[in-house]
């Protein structure tokens, strides 16, 4: 790039700990997506499976997870780990900091997580968890060898939909003191005035969105074509 369209940047300076913020947001959003990615799938089976007509059919369960579910899921991220700090210190030993960044990221994503899980495996052909029911297979084995099986398609693309959620979420980690690309350009950019450090990280973010999108709409192609 041509020495004057760089100005007086400390980009090469910070090159470094700019590779450094960039894995340290890899190791979030990664940390993040396995651990929320496991618990929004058991809460999302949960969800569906009690719904009136569904396999472990069970109302009180099933409008006690929806108030639980739609009561988290409207806060605005940046509120919501201000509100989780205590619950964060309690479960992780601290509000702030990369802990607790992934423990309010996690928790924001199961129940995210979850409602796509949940929407996603309703619309699986009741007339072939019919045909499985009528072979003698049980809940256990419909659930597993049938309804995620069927579902399989959509829920990597909605699973790549909140990773890209979850990569926008991490730009905030800066808020609590914890690491990451997000926090990189707020104080080596934006706070510093220094244009070309900001643009540099915001296409960072970019290129690891466009990644992650095409990858899982690939794998999502490539299931579905099965």
């Amino acid at each position: 790039m041509p020495s004057d369209l760089l100005g007086d940047t400390r980009l090469f300076d910070l090159t470094d700990l700019l590779w450094e913020e960039t894995f340290a947001t890899l190791y979030i959003v990664g940390l993040t997506l396995l651990i929320g990615g496991l618990l929004g799938l058991v809460l999302g089976l949960v969800l569906s499976t009690t719904r009136p007509g569904g396999l472990l059919a069970h109302r009180p369960a099933s409008v006690g997870l929806n108030l639980l579910v739609n009561f988290f899921r409207p806060i605005p991220f940046v509120i919501f780990i201000g509100a989780v700090q205590p619950l964060a210190r309690a479960v992780v030993g601290t509000g702030i900091g990369e802990k607790a960044i992934i423990f309010a990221m996690t928790l924001a994503a199961t129940f995210g997580i979850s409602r796509i899980v949940e929407q996603n495996l309703v619309g699986v052909d009741p007339g072939v968890i019919e045909a499985a029911r009528s072979m003698g297979a049980g809940r256990l084995r419909i659930v597993l060898t049938v309804l995620i099986p069927e579902a399989l398609g959509p829920l990597i693309l909605g699973y790549t939909f909140v990773l890209v959620a979850i990569i926008d979420m991490s730009a905030i980690a800066g808020a609590i003191g914890a690491g990451g690309l997000g926090a990189f350009a707020l104080q080596y950019g934006w706070r510093q005035f220094d244009t070309v450090v900001t643009w540099t990280t915001v296409l960072i973010i970019v290129a690891l969105v466009q990644i992650a999108q095409f990858g899982g709409n690939r794998l999502a192609r490539k299931v579905m074509r099965r």
